[in-house]
């Protein structure tokens, strides 16, 4: 079932899909506890609920914590929804599974966290709310836990795993999605461009999502 995204709530795309593939391909113990930041309208929460895990999302919005209470009433799926910023809702837990969509769109705007663009605009470098999860995500993981995020190699992938293996975790970029520009990057296409984020003109997007884990 197509989730449903309430004006003003990210609506699954690409990088959402990319990122329920990967869910489907890790191997979740029993009662896997599950952690989504940034749940938007909990696609991804819900596909980690319907492989049995116990899922909290999160997310900083109100409207996107209605939506995806709303989405996971229409689906019959258990899913605790909080609001907060970030990590700090479930300070102190731990998750076998830590998943994130994070804003991760570069942008010329430095005041870029109001409406419904701060589900995307992360700052000049695309990393205001990826560098956050680097350094506070890894102390959520269980023994053996694990990190799915996806972002755009247009914010940094190299340094997103320069990070996570800071922090003691194993990383590695384990998917590929090369994806054409949609409106807001071709609107922006110049301005890459001039910042060297983007190489030749084809308007294209490489998404990745990043796998980290912490040892055992």
């Amino acid at each position: 079932m197509t989730p449903l995204a309430l004006p003003g709530v990210y609506a699954p795309q690409d990088d959402t899909d990319l990122l329920v593939q990967s869910l489907r391909q890790e191997p979740l113990p029993p009662q896997a506890r599950v952690l989504d930041i940034g749940t938007g309208t909990g696609a991804v929460a819900l596909a980690a609920a319907r492989l049995g895990a116990k899922v909290t999302a999160v997310d900083i919005s109100w409207r996107a914590v209605l939506n995806a209470k709303v989405n996971a009433a229409l689906a019959r799926l258990p899913l605790r929804v909080m609001r907060g910023n970030l990590l700090a809702p479930v300070s102190g837990r731990s998750f076998d599974l830590v998943l994130s969509n994070p804003p991760y769109v570069p942008s010329p705007d430095a005041d870029c966290r109001r409406g419904a663009a701060r589900s995307w605009d992360a700052g000049y470098d695309g990393r205001l709310v990826l560098d956050r999860i680097c350094r506070d995500a890894p102390a959520l993981l269980r023994p053996g836990g694990v990190l799915l995020l996806v972002q755009s190699a247009l914010s940094g992938a190299e340094e997103t795993l320069r990070l996570l293996r800071a922090a003691g975790l194993n990383a590695d970029v384990v998917e590929h999605r090369s994806i054409a520009f949609g409106p807001i990057l071709r609107s922006r296409r110049s301005w890459l461009q001039n910042r060297g984020l983007q190489e030749g003109d084809d308007g294209k997007e490489e998404l990745v999502i990043i796998r980290a884990e912490r040892l055992p």
